[in-house]
């Protein structure tokens, strides 16, 4: 097994080290890893490493998050040495949060958990805010070796600190084990089968509030388990390396407050809202806190902010809407005023431009709805808003800084580092706030620590080569999808597309990412939705036919190259209700694709149709 995993070491696809956004042509998301380790199994048994079959198997990953070839690997080797099964043994870049994982499952489940810890807990593990603020119940217990482990009606976690992470010493009354490593992050087992309900909760918890070890440190990990190498990486210029990319977000977003990095836009997200909650618990004790998102945004946002009210008593999602016929500035003064009037806490996350309808709102009327105060029921003076902006399509605007349209009001903006941050070559995001905000971005920068969800050193490397380039690639990929959507207007006039107007391009709005409803044809609304979804799909797999090497069927945005086809339901939006999805093509175009060779094929699919 050992000698196998070497030889496919050896002849890898690069992407497995490189990419981190997934093809959805290849890519079931209910069989995620499931697929690709079933595949990988076959070529095991057939003893079969050859590149051209590896490159075949089925995409395992979902933005690293969910995991992705390297670390379904290094968790099916380490499954073969402890003779589990894969499912049983899960990956984190983060040293906190499998813990957390199993004490959100056992919070929701009201079961009781003993934590057992050899040597010390993990430096950034805080038990008093994880009781108070998570609202999780545990007992710890720290023991001398493995057998010492009491008998425990509920869960018991053993936490172990050490160098060799594949050393899992299993008794019978352990039910998670969790090897930390000081570099690669740390590997749960789940043990027995009375856990294995536990392992989709857990993997929700590594996709929504964290991600897997990441690919680097998943191949060091897999050197050292082949006996490749015993080092733990090169020396890290790290603390160079985070000057430069802090100097950089200083200047791409024209604020003066310190910005925090993490290990994803939903490792940042994650961090804003366990840090706000944190301060409405300290700041407003004993008030509703309500989080206020657009159903149908980003379904990783959507998600996460209804999980998280999920476990905390007083907190409440509620349904911002802000596209089509509805506009965000009444939307948003609507939910204030009835959230005045409970004396409730509200902190609302949108995005600007909107995803996928590509909208942005008056910002002089948006910053006059966020700005008026508000009275409550009893007429004292309502708790003004925090407003938390994913800028993730156009991170280059300047909302923030001084005599900037929102740096009056509590603003943090956010941004996913997958996307124009690295050029799609890693994960790692990042959040900035206005001046207002700096006893805010504290509590956040300790939710970002306790979750250990900082970016890696590797990470932040690729941050500070990117980030310098960020506003040039950003205006380029915007001047190819300009000239894309016209030469699509030109071609389609019947078909309807959402992308920002010329004036909103003038005052900085530059996304590179467009969405398009399709004309359609039938008797009923039915036959013109059924019509239509196909077309969706006939566009798409003719882009990516007739340019393999640039178009591809894929959901991310800022690549460094080529073209990107999504439906948004079906991808992004795939934990969104049902009547809120959107079906329609949502593209993303780079700086650097033939964009000449892409009109020909547009200009083909309607002779087709």
């Amino acid at each position: 097994m050992l000698n196998y995993i070497k030889e496919v070491l050896g002849n890898m696809p690069a992407d497995w080290l490189n990419l981190t956004t997934h093809r959805l042509d290849i890519y079931d998301e209910k069989l995620a890893k499931v697929q690709f380790l079933e595949q990988f199994e076959a070529l095991f048994d057939d003893n079969n490493a050859e590149p051209s079959a590896l490159s075949e198997l089925p995409t395992a990953f979902d933005y690293i998050r969910l995991g992705h070839p390297l670390s379904c690997l290094l968790e099916w080797g380490v499954a073969k040495l402890n003779s589990l099964k894969p499912e049983n043994v899960i990956s984190f870049s983060s040293k906190t949060v499998p813990v957390l994982a199993v004490l959100r499952k056992n919070s929701l489940d009201n079961k009781n958990t003993q934590i057992a810890y050899r040597g010390e807990l993990p430096e950034r593990f805080d038990a008093e805010v994880l009781k108070r603020v998570y609202g999780y119940k545990f007992d710890l217990k720290k023991v001398d070796k493995v057998e010492d482990v009491p008998e425990f009606n509920g869960s018991t976690i053993f936490i172990s600190q050490q160098d060799e992470i594949y050393d899992f010493d299993l008794v019978p009354n352990i039910d998670f084990f969790i090897s930390i490593h000081a570099q690669f992050g740390s590997i749960l087992l789940v043990n027995g089968a009375k856990n294995e309900p536990y392992i989709s909760d857990i993997q929700h918890v590594r996709r929504r509030e964290t991600i897997a070890m990441t690919p680097a440190d998943s191949l060091a990990a897999l050197k050292v388990l082949i006996g490749e190498s015993d080092s733990l990486g090169k020396e890290s210029s790290g603390e160079t390396n985070k000057a430069l990319v802090l100097a950089s977000i200083k200047e791409i977003t024209g604020t003066n407050t310190k910005a925090l990095l993490g290990s994803s836009g939903l490792s940042i997200q994650y961090a804003i809202m366990m840090g706000l909650i944190h301060d409405a618990l300290d700041e407003h004790k004993g008030k509703a806190i309500k989080i206020i998102v657009p159903p149908n945004c980003y379904g990783g946002t959507n998600d996460q902010a209804r999980r998280v009210a999920a476990c905390i008593d007083n907190v409440e999602v509620v349904d911002l809407l802000v596209d089509g016929d509805n506009d965000m500035v009444q939307s948003i003064d609507i939910v204030l005023a009835r959230i005045a009037d409970e004396d409730a806490v509200p902190y609302i996350i949108a995005e600007i431009p909107t995803n996928p309808r590509v909208e942005v709102p008056d910002l002089i009327k948006l910053k006059s709805v966020l700005s008026k105060e508000r009275k409550t029921k009893d007429g004292s003076i309502a708790i003004d808003p925090v407003f938390i902006l994913d800028q993730t399509f156009c991170p280059n605007v300047h909302f923030l800084g001084e005599g900037e349209i929102l740096s009056t009001i509590r603003t943090i903006s956010y941004a996913s580092g997958s996307k124009f941050p690295s050029g799609g070559q890693c994960t790692a995001g990042y959040c900035v706030g206005n001046e207002k905000t700096e006893a805010l971005m504290e509590k956040i920068e300790t939710h970002l620590r306790l979750c250990d969800n900082e970016a890696t050193s590797l990470q932040v490397e690729i941050l500070a080569k990117q980030l310098p380039s960020m506003k040039q690639r950003i205006n380029d990929a915007y001047e190819n999808t300009r000239e894309f959507v016209s030469f699509i207007n030109d071609t389609l006039p019947e078909s309807k597309i959402n992308f920002v107007s010329e004036e909103l391009a003038k005052e900085g709005f530059t996304p590179s990412v467009f969405s398009l409803d399709l004309p359609t044809k039938g008797s009923t609304d039915e036959e013109k939705e059924s019509y239509k979804r196909a077309l969706n799909y006939k566009l798409i797999n003719l882009m990516i036919e007739e340019i393999p090497t640039e178009s591809k069927f894929c959901v991310s945005y800022g690549q460094l190259k080529g073209c990107y086809w999504t439906i948004p339901a079906t991808s992004t939006q795939g934990t969104t209700k049902e009547g809120d999805k959107d079906y329609i093509v949502r593209a993303s175009l780079s700086p650097d694709m033939n964009l000449e060779l892409h009109k020909k094929v547009f200009l083909d699919f309607v002779g087709q149709i």
